[in-house]
């Protein structure tokens, strides 16, 4: 009987060698011509119509206008000198929830995961964007990072008063959706370092985190943690909560290290560096496929790796960027998924 792509993703989670490389993510175009179902999908609850700004993005349920931006191929950031909190400590006036009384929570979850396979490919639960994050959005970072070291209780009430509203969410999901894995997103680092200090971190922000992924190990489900940039301090402190898979796993952490430490028990999803050569405008078809190779030979062996090339660019160059996305996922497709067979 052929292996399913759930299955060889699944291989990986519990630490074995997989049958071939994982490819998890999303790729940014529908470019492979072999059609491999996806190893795993993401199960998004819709519990509120989406709001439109007037820039053309979003207004999310708290009121942060998102606009798309140039550089990101359309991805969105909160509108820029349009925050909607200025002062920490009035975030009781401002930051409102919405109600969840009479909401459907079995109609919601099924039309979550209408769209996946569950024979062919894992379910992940997302949860949201994060509490730091939030606090960005509703601030700005000047704003932000000044309330974090001025008035930490403060943003803690703030993010106590969220965790109730997301985890009242996530509990009357999560035993409908069923998800083989659960998401817990919160960007704290650039690429050189932290935004916060690993003491500021474990007092003002991993507590909710940690509240979080409970829910996700209550329910059996394997734990994965986005955080971008290098912030690679914190592994031991998302281990202690139940982490287990990482992505996008960026190049500025000492991946090599990384790897050897955890072994198969810390699956690094990614180390694709999405700002080298190979995503440049200009680059050539070799630089690609060898940098789609480079990934795979620096962190598959053994398994404890899941590939995730990913491309950023302007909507400008998306034809150049297409044809890149052709060669990842054909390098990928030739090398990545013969990788333990040739190994032997």
């Amino acid at each position: 009987m052929t292996m399913t792509e759930r299955e060889n993703l699944l291989r990986v989670a519990r630490g074995q060698e997989p049958a071939w490389v994982p490819r998890k993510g999303s790729p940014r175009f529908n470019d492979d011509p072999e059609n491999h179902k996806p190893s795993c999908m993401s199960a998004m609850a819709m519990l509120f119509p989406p709001r439109r700004g007037p820039g053309g993005g979003r207004i999310d349920v708290f009121g942060v206008e998102y606009e798309p931006t140039d550089s990101t191929g359309g991805l969105e950031l909160p509108m820029p000198n349009k925050f909607i909190l200025d002062d920490i400590t009035k975030w009781r006036d401002v930051i409102k929830t919405p109600k969840l009384e009479g909401i459907d929570w079995g109609a919601v979850a099924s039309k979550a995961v209408e769209h996946i396979d569950r024979n062919e490919s894992c379910v992940m639960m997302g949860t949201h964007v994060g509490y730091f994050q939030h606090l960005m959005s509703f601030m700005g970072f000047t704003e932000g990072l000044i309330a974090i070291q001025e008035e930490p209780d403060e943003c803690m009430a703030l993010f106590e008063y969220l965790a109730d509203y997301f985890e009242t969410i996530a509990k009357n999901l999560i035993g409908y959706i069923k998800p083989d894995f659960y998401g817990i997103t919160d960007d704290t680092a650039t690429a050189r370092s932290p935004f916060i200090s690993m003491e500021t971190y474990r007092r003002v922000i991993k507590p909710f985190h940690a509240r979080l992924a409970k829910i996700g190990v209550d329910h059996d489900a394997f734990i994965e943690m986005h955080n971008c940039g290098r912030c690679e301090d914190a592994i031991d402190d998302w281990r202690e909560f139940g982490v287990s898979f990482w992505n996008p796993a960026q190049v500025t952490n000492d991946l090599k290290g990384i790897k050897k430490k955890y072994g198969n028990d810390f699956v690094l999803v990614g180390c694709w560096d999405s700002q080298g050569p190979a995503g440049w405008p200009g680059a050539t078809e070799e630089m690609v496929r060898q940098a789609v190779r480079d990934c795979i030979d620096d962190y598959a062996a053994g398994g404890g790796f899941c590939f995730y090339g990913s491309l950023y660019g302007s909507k400008d160059a998306e034809e150049e960027a297409r044809r890149h996305a052709l060669w990842i996922t054909d390098e990928y497709n030739k090398y990545g998924r013969t990788y333990y067979q040739r190994k032997g």
